[in-house]
């Protein structure tokens, strides 16, 4: 490695590239376990390998069919392979293989019953994803959120804060932190969300923009993330309860400041809102006299006030409160 670094002629030869190779990935400790069980240190014949498995793997049924296995398996020199050996190489490659998991086997897939609640299971969460270093000066980054969705990570923060153009940004509030913008990061989302798991993603969201940019951040998750947001409940009637993973299935969900019951949420979907989001965030009940100042306010012929209207007054639904684990 110092000739290659002494020459700096951009190039290596093959006889570098392979001191290299051995320099990362032989590793002293394997190379201590094969010469233990090899006569010569050089070679692993059969009857030593069933040795090694017996004694190590603790495959207590290893025989001359299972190491016969492993050798066509991971010896990549062909004279040692029909000869019933394995080089040093061949035992690296199964040192390194699935077949020496230490987790089992069976468990690398998903093997539990995920037609709980969503709350009965425990979330793999990310905090402060867009950040890839400290929390103070350190660069706010994509990389954040596609990494952890590709190391199965289930749930994702998002600090979204006021940003010029009306366009939302995410980074780490009142910190030298860098910015990036809300919609890039959705787009992120949007490609890897599944792309290791087909469980849903949660998007938690601290959300300290104004309605007007909060309204920006709305048309981009549903123009973005399209059916893959879930926007509304999981068959005809309301729920009692949180939806299962395997209903959850490819769908990501909004964590944030929840405003009135699911029922009334879903009365208002289809109202059109824009510049009146702040009206929503006003105590529901309201005393006889706010009522009829109200009314004498607003233009009595607007069918949009006039619906806003009859569901405010209109009899109050059963509360029935989602449980939640978040």
């Amino acid at each position: 490695m110092k000739t290659s670094n002494q020459r700096k002629t951009g190039t290596i030869t093959i006889e570098e590239f392979r001191a290299i190779y051995r320099a990362l990935a032989h590793r002293s400790e394997i190379h201590e376990l094969f010469c233990s069980y090899s006569p010569n240190r050089k070679i692993l014949p059969e009857t030593n390998l069933i040795e090694f498995l017996r004694k190590e793997q603790f495959v207590i049924d290893a025989d001359e069919a299972i190491a016969s296995e492993l050798i066509a398996k991971y010896e990549p020199i062909e004279e040692v392979q029909r000869k019933k050996q394995m080089s040093f190489e061949g035992f690296l490659r199964y040192m390194n293989s699935k077949d020496c998991l230490i987790f089992k086997r069976d468990h690398t897939i998903i093997y539990q019953n995920m037609s709980y609640p969503l709350r009965d299971y425990f979330i793999s969460s990310s905090h402060n994803t867009y950040l890839i270093s400290d929390q103070l000066i350190g660069p706010s980054h994509l990389w954040g959120y596609s990494s952890a969705l590709m190391k199965g990570c289930r749930c994702l923060e998002i600090d979204c804060w006021d940003g010029p153009q009306n366009e939302p940004i995410v980074y780490h509030g009142h910190t030298l932190t860098s910015k990036i913008t809300f919609r890039t990061v959705i787009e992120v989302i949007d490609k890897y969300a599944f792309a290791v798991s087909d469980y849903p993603v949660v998007l938690s969201l601290e959300n300290h923009c104004s309605p007007k940019q909060q309204e920006v951040m709305a048309d981009y998750l549903e123009t973005i993330l399209g059916d893959k947001l879930l926007t509304t409940i999981i068959g005809d009637t309301f729920p009692t309860d949180l939806p299962s993973p395997e209903l959850l299935k490819f769908k990501i969900l909004i964590k944030n400041k929840k405003v009135g019951t699911l029922e009334e949420t879903v009365l208002r979907r289809g109202l059109d809102s824009h510049g009146e989001i702040g009206e929503f965030l006003e105590e529901v009940e309201q005393s006889e006299d706010d009522e009829t100042e109200e009314s004498t306010l607003l233009p009595p012929k607007s069918p949009q006030l006039k619906r806003r209207n009859a569901i405010r007054r209109s009899p109050p639904l059963p509360r029935k409160k989602l449980k939640s684990s978040w």
